[in-house]
């Protein structure tokens, strides 16, 4: 067994983003918002807030309290999707990007010489001083480099910030043994709970637990695979087709009423169906849901016949809202989403469709053309007019996304 992969982790990456584009944010502990509100929660924090036990999930008001002091920013997706390209272009200049996993995290596959910790460790610091060079001295990652990616995350995480840590085969598995269960990625407060009631209360008990004790505990195939995985074997994934996109939002407090909930759910579901159109897929099932202050979430989900169809999802989520909750209990954050989703080739023909498939693909490559080109809001359907400027570009931990197609601004235009 050699090592096969060094994984490079971006340390507080908005914050660092946000520290470096702009100087007087250096060295002051800030907190990135989604969106500037006393309720919302920080997406992220830099490592000065940090230090006084911030961290992504903290509660504007909990973080003034924990830390007078605090600077909050307003996050801008897009920037930090324009620096995500630059930062894989930097890491590719020193070695090849095997995978990027999420906004702030790749992994680089180690072949050849690179194999040999001595310049693994020297392709790391290469990578470093590239990044410094080109990117910024407040762009900071932690480097793990190990024999398989699960190894190389877990080591990437041991010397934080600006850290580099390697796991060599013939460390395996003493290395390990000082962490905590919670240390290893993928193992949250349920799973730790959940080991915890199969006596497994460290890592070494982990270690030593067999295949079919591992998969009991899991309930899955997960937990075989954890078992390679601690043993720096690269599990064998079957890649699945995309099951579900949507998109969230925390509303702004002028929007925290039905009519401003109720708009911002249009302007979530019209930028849905233009990004599930960029993948050429189609809805089967779509689904709603409403949060509240101080009582339950509204969800409602319903199955339709395969679409990607503006129109009729409107008509849909229309449907929906005929049963929003008559309720004085403030609404806070709407999600839509939809799933089953399926390409054109996979779906018969709707015999009783009324409006010709042929119109309905034209008038949605329309619209979509028009927004590409002049801005996301040139043209849109009414439901979504008091909420034009809200729902703006997310980035989720598992989503990075398009800047032509998610973005708020328009392409040539």
């Amino acid at each position: 067994m050699s090592l096969n992969a060094l994984y490079v982790d971006f340390n507080s990456y908005f914050a660092s983003v946000e520290q470096q584009l702009v100087p007087e944010l250096r060295g002051k502990p800030i907190g990135v918002l989604a969106v500037m509100a006393e309720t919302t929660c920080c997406i992220a924090a830099s490592y000065e807030a940090k230090a006084f036990g911030i961290k992504t999930g903290t509660i504007v008001s909990e973080a003034r309290k924990l830390c007078p002091n605090m600077i909050f920013v307003e996050a801008r997706p897009a920037v930090y999707v324009e620096y995500h390209h630059k930062l894989i272009e930097i890491v590719e200049s020193g070695t090849h990007v095997e995978k990027v996993l999420s906004i702030d995290e790749m992994v680089c596959k180690l072949t050849g010489s690179q194999q040999v910790p001595e310049n693994a460790l020297k392709l790391a610091a290469k990578i470093k001083r590239a990044l410094a060079k080109n990117a910024g001295d407040y762009i900071k990652c932690s480097i793990g480099i190990a024999p398989n990616t699960y190894l190389a995350k877990v080591a990437s995480n041991m010397q934080k910030p600006d850290g580099c840590v390697v796991i060599e085969p013939h460390e395996l598995p003493q290395k390990l043994y000082g962490l905590k269960l919670r240390d290893l990625n993928g193992i949250g407060k349920q799973m730790e709970a959940r080991l915890n009631r199969y006596k497994i209360t460290t890592v070494e008990q982990l270690y030593a637990a067999n295949r079919q004790q591992l998969q009991t505990a899991w309930g899955s195939i997960e937990g075989e695979r954890m078992y390679d995985k601690l043993r720096g074997l690269e599990p064998y994934y079957v890649k699945n087709a995309r099951s579900s996109l949507g998109h969230s939002h925390v509303l702004p407090p002028e929007q925290r009423n039905e009519v401003g909930a109720k708009a911002v759910l249009h302007r979530l579901l019209q930028k849905t169906c233009m990004r599930m159109r960029s993948y050429d897929l189609l809805t089967s099932r779509i689904s709603v849901k409403v949060k509240f202050r101080n009582m339950p979430s509204w969800n409602m989900e319903s199955a339709i016949s395969p679409t990607d169809n503006t129109l009729r999802l409107i008509e849909a989520l229309e449907a929906f809202l005929q049963h929003y909750p008559k309720t004085t209990h403030e609404p806070y954050a709407v999600g839509v989403s939809f799933s089953g989703l399926v390409t054109a080739d996979e779906v018969a023909r709707d015999l009783f469709q009324v409006e010709p498939l042929e119109n309905e693909q034209k008038l949605n490559k329309a619209i979509d053309t028009l927004n590409l080109k002049f801005g996301k809001n040139t043209i849109y359907f009414g439901g979504a007019h008091e909420a034009l400027k809200d729902a703006p570009m997310r980035i989720a931990f598992n989503h990075i996304p398009d800047l032509v197609v998610e973005g708020d601004e328009g392409g040539d235009g």
